[in-house]
């Protein structure tokens, strides 16, 4: 059976994951705070691993430079990874060995 994380490790995960990211670009939860708008309180609760509203989540991780990573969070189930697969018009054709004899000599051959 598959162990499911319940809300709290997520939310506890996801600060650990912004508290790196921050240090790691050399901010500071201040200039965090200047960045995104949100206070240094609701970061630092962030990344004690408390929870903190969405929009100003989504505010940290814009002003972090993530923005683009937000859509993975939850894929579009319209567009299956099949759909992103060059389609062909003709059927796939199977690969074969170049014809032209066979070139392999015994030893004793020249």
């Amino acid at each position: 059976m598959k162990f499911q994380k319940n809300e709290q490790e997520y939310i506890k995960e996801l600060g650990q994951k912004v508290r790196t990211y921050r240090i790691m670009n050399g901010m500071s939860q201040q200039d965090l705070e200047d960045r995104s708008g949100v206070s240094k309180r609701s970061i630092s609760r962030l990344e004690q691993g408390e929870s903190v509203q969405v929009d100003n989540l989504f505010k940290i991780i814009i002003a972090l430079g993530l923005g683009d990573n937000i859509e993975l969070l939850v894929p579009d189930q319209t567009k299956r990874p099949v759909y992103y697969l060059k389609q062909t018009e003709s059927k796939p054709q199977r690969v074969r060995r170049k014809t032209g004899g066979n070139h392999f000599k015994w030893g004793d051959e020249e």
